[in-house]
């Protein structure tokens, strides 16, 4: 969940987890998410790394950074994915692992926040409407 979190926080498209533990595969988790354009992939992958080192978590191989079009973070048990969004439809890897269950991550607090924030109105006109119709 820090990946889905680091990456969810560089705003990364389409988070999901994928569950490979019932499969034989060299992880236990897959995570997919995108971004818009290269330099957002290197921003995601950075944010990422830079998170999970301060848990003192240290990625064990990299491989994409250069071109930033499809940037692997290998950590193991879990293995980042993190795509321009052409190049996750070009390689559909939720469709070739179909068989595994998947997550959708959202960002529960972000969702919240968004949802308490409309309809309030913190500017002064908004103020001054009220108190015309209070009058």
């Amino acid at each position: 969940m820090t990946i889905a979190k680091a990456a969810s926080d560089k705003k990364a498209l389409d988070i999901s987890i994928l569950d490979m533990r019932k499969i034989p595969s060299v992880c236990d988790f897959f995570l997919i998410a995108s971004g818009t354009s290269t330099t957002q992939v290197r921003a995601i992958s950075d944010n990422i790394i830079e998170k999970l080192n301060l848990k003192g978590e240290r990625v064990w191989h990299t491989e994409g950074e250069r071109e930033a079009l499809w940037i692997l973070l290998d950590y193991g048990d879990v293995v980042a994915h993190i795509f321009q969004e052409d190049t996750r439809r070009f390689y559909e890897l939720e469709r070739l692992w179909g068989d595994v269950p998947v997550k959708k991550f959202k960002e529960e607090i972000h969702s919240k926040h968004v949802k308490r924030s409309r309809g309030r109105s913190n500017s002064p006109k908004g103020s001054k409407k009220k108190r015309k119709r209070a009058k």
